[in-house]
C-alpha cells in the first residue's frame, strides 16, 4: 500500500476528528520516526510529550515485553506485584503521600475534580452540590463533557452541551483575578502551570509562588495539570520546582509510560487522598500490573540517563537558535526547558502552511490555535540534532 491508500482508507472509515499532515509513520526509533515510503522524520511533538524517552525505548521496551509474559490485567478486585511499587517509586520521586492511578489524562483531571468536591464537602464545610473549582481561560485539560464545559475554545464546547456546573473561569496568569474569584464555597483551582495546547503560555515569573500563597490563605487545593508539562519536559521533574512550590494535588500521564501503555496518575497530600472510600471511584484498567511496571520503568531512565538535565541544557539551546530566526511575520519565540513555540502574526496566514513545508524537509511538528508552532523532541536529543533540526527550520521559517 502507498501513502494516498493509507490516507484514503483512514478517511472511509475514521471519524474526521483529526486534521493530520499527510504522512503515514511506521517505524520510531528515539527522536527520529519513518514513513511507509521509508523517509525519516525528526520528531518535533514527541507524541504531546509522551515519548520524552525517545521513541521504542529499549529498557522500557524490555519490561514490557516480560510483564506481558507474566500478567497484564487483574482489575483492582485484586492486588498485584507491581502497583505498590510503582506507588511508593513514584510518591519518592515526587515527594507525594499519595497516589491515584488512572489511565488517561482526561481520567486524572476527573479524579481530581471528584477528589477535591468530595474533600470540600466532607472536610471544608462547604454545603452539598455547592463546590466551586476555578479555572483559566484557553486551558485544555481534556476532552470529556465536563471538562469541555468549562474550556473557553469554542470548537471544544460547541454541540456538546448542556455542560456540569460549578466552574469559574479566570483570565491564566493573574494571580488578582485568582483571589477575587474565590468564595466561602471555593474548593481548589485547577491551572496548567504553562499552557501548552494553548500555544506554550508561559505565566509571568513568581505567578505559581503566589497562587500557592492565595491557596493557602484561603484553604483551597491547588491542582496543577502537569500532564504535558510534568516528567522533565520543562526541565524540571515537575514544572512547579521552576518557583519551588508544591501542589496538592499534581496530575500526570503521557510520558509516565514513555508512549507505550496508557497510564496517568494523581498525585496527592493524604489530607484530600482520604476522602475516596471503597466504591466511590476507580476504573477497570487503572493501576493494571503492566502499566506500573511500564511506568516504573518509564520514571527510572527519565532519571538515570539525565534527560531531565539534557532537557534543560538542549530546550535553551534550541529556544536561542529559533530565536535567531529572521521573518517579520514573528511574532514572539518562547519556551522553556523543550517545550517552545513560535506565534506568527494573523496576516502570516496561519502556521499550518510553516508544518506542511518542514514536514517536507524532515520536521515534523503541528500546529495550535492556528498561529503557532510547538516544538517539543523528546528529552534526548543532542546538540547535532538540535543543529539538524535548526537548520530545516530556519530554511522554511525564514523563507
Amino acid at each position: 500500500m502507498n501513502v494516498q491508500d493509507y490516507i484514503r482508507l483512514e478517511e472511509r472509515y475514521g471519524a474526521h476528528n483529526y486534521h493530520p499532515l499527510d504522512v503515514v509513520l511506521t517505524r520510531g526509533e528515539g527522536v527520529w520516526v519513518w514513513d511507509v515510503q521509508g523517509r525519516r522524520y525528526l520528531d518535533c511533538l514527541s507524541a504531546y510529550s509522551a515519548v520524552n524517552q525517545g521513541h521504542c525505548h529499549p529498557k522500557i521496551l524490555q519490561t514490557m515485553i516480560e510483564q506481558a509474559q507474566r500478567l497484564t490485567l487483574t482489575s483492582r478486585a485484586f492486588r498485584n506485584d507491581q502497583l505498590a511499587l510503582f506507588y511508593e517509586d513514584i510518591c519518592k520521586l515526587t515527594r507525594s503521600h499519595k497516589v491515584l492511578p488512572m489511565n488517561s489524562g482526561a481520567e486524572a483531571v476527573e479524579t481530581a475534580i471528584k477528589t477535591v468536591r468530595k474533600w470540600g464537602y466532607e472536610v471544608k464545610g462547604v454545603p452539598r452540590d455547592r463546590a466551586e473549582i476555578i479555572v483559566c481561560e484557553n486551558n485544555f485539560h481534556g476532552r470529556t463533557i465536563t471538562i469541555v464545559g468549562f474550556s473557553t475554545d469554542p470548537r471544544s464546547r460547541e454541540g456538546f452541551g448542556p455542560f456540569a456546573p460549578g466552574f469559574k473561569i479566570i483570565p491564566f496568569g493573574d494571580a488578582d483575578a485568582l483571589e477575587a474569584a474565590i468564595t466561602p464555597n471555593t474548593v481548589a483551582f485547577l491551572v496548567e502551570p504553562i499552557q501548552g495546547e494553548a500555544g506554550v503560555i508561559i505565566p509571568p515569573e513568581g505567578y505559581l509562588r503566589r497562587v500557592r500563597e492565595i491557596c493557602d490563605r484561603h484553604g483551597i487545593m491547588l491542582i496543577l495539570d502537569e500532564i504535558q508539562t510534568g516528567l522533565g519536559r520543562t526541565g524540571k521533574l515537575l514544572a512547579e520546582e521552576h518557583e519551588g512550590i508544591e501542589a496538592d494535588l499534581t496530575l500526570v500521564g503521557k510520558a509516565l509510560s514513555g508512549g507505550f501503555y496508557p497510564i496517568s496518575a494523581v498525585l496527592s497530600n493524604q489530607e484530600v487522598m482520604d476522602v475516596l472510600q471503597p466504591g466511590e471511584h476507580g476504573s477497570t484498567f487503572g493501576g493494571n500490573p503492566l502499566a506500573c511496571a511500564i511506568a516504573r520503568t518509564a520514571l527510572k531512565v527519565l532519571i538515570e540517563e539525565g534527560m531531565i538535565e539534557n532537557a534543560a541544557e538542549m530546550g535553551a539551546y534550541f529556544l536561542t537558535g529559533l530565536s535567531r530566526i529572521e521573518n517579520p511575520h514573528i511574532k514572539e519565540v518562547r519556551g522553556k526547558g523543550l517545550m517552545m513555540a513560535v506565534e506568527f502574526y494573523p496576516e502570516a496566514g496561519g502556521a499550518r502552511h510553516y508544518t506542511e513545508r518542514l514536514a517536507e524537509h524532515g520536521i515534523l511538528c503541528k500546529e495550535t490555535h492556528e498561529h503557532t508552532i510547538r516544538f517539543a523532541p523528546p528529552l534526548i536529543i543532542t546538540k547535532e540534532q538540535v543543529d539538524w533540526a535548526l537548520e530545516r527550520i530556519e530554511e522554511v521559517l525564514s523563507a
